[in-house]
């Protein structure tokens, strides 16, 4: 559930991580509801310890949650995320039919990355304690990744700051977890599904590792891949549309 407690947000001119400082302050015991930004990342993670180029003037932010959900609920929370960060900035464009949602929170402009999102967790007694979420949102530059295109949002036409990113993402994550405290994750679902690459989609996940066709999600925020009679359901993975 979400805490009654005001966000509290934190800037930074340079940081190592975002992610790494939130934390260390769950560690730490820091309440619900912090949002660390930074001008610059100096060790800046994606997935699979992937380095996160971070070149000043794009948006760098961490936020740690306490939800004290199940523990099979990560899945939605990576909807959540991915969902809460495109409908922050998607009103800031003059035309956001471009935006995807890659599976489960990338947020793509046609074939070009524009935004990421990586999550870290403590489990116990079958809970989530603490969840520390970071975004990573190409603004005004487009860091070159191997074998992807990346773009950036004013190439878009989009032109806002970190600091009304981190206010508006703040206000969508605070409804979207209220959300899926009320209906278990039905309308986030939903809302989800509208923004992500239509059913039909042939993916490959890990390099290859798994291909098939999207047939959507499960009610944990799995990937449904269909490969002839069968639907497999991919609980993680790094995901690539073909």
């Amino acid at each position: 559930m979400t805490s009654p407690l005001s966000w509290r947000i934190e800037r930074y001119e340079a940081l190592a991580s975002t992610s790494d400082l939130c934390v260390d302050r769950a560690l730490a015991g820091e309440p619900d509801r912090l949002m660390v930004i930074a001008a610059r990342q100096n060790a800046g993670r994606g997935r699979a310890g992937r380095a996160w180029s971070s070149p000043e003037g794009n948006f760098y932010g961490s936020v740690l949650l306490r939800p004290g959900a199940p523990a099979n609920s990560g899945g939605s929370f990576a909807l959540l995320a991915g969902l809460s960060l495109l409908e922050a900035f998607a009103g800031f464009l003059p035309d956001a039919s471009r935006l995807v949602l890659k599976w489960p929170n990338d947020i793509m402009a046609g074939q070009a990355k524009l935004a990421g999102v990586l999550l870290d967790a403590a489990i116990e007694a079958d809970r989530i304690t603490w969840l520390v979420i970071g975004f990573g949102v190409n603004l005004v530059a487009a860091p070159a990744v191997p074998g992807r295109l990346t773009t950036n949002l004013a190439a878009l036409g989009c032109i806002t700051s970190p600091d009304r990113l981190a206010e508006k993402l703040c206000s969508r994550i605070d409804h979207w977890q209220a959300s899926l405290a009320a209906d278990g994750g039905a309308a986030l679902r939903l809302a989800w599904t509208a923004w992500a690459h239509p059913p039909g989609t042939a993916i490959t996940v890990d390099g290859g590792r798994i291909c098939g066709i999207y047939e959507g999600i499960d009610a944990e925020g799995s990937l449904l891949l269909r490969n002839g009679g069968t639907v497999t359901a991919i609980r993680s993975g790094d995901v690539a549309l073909l």
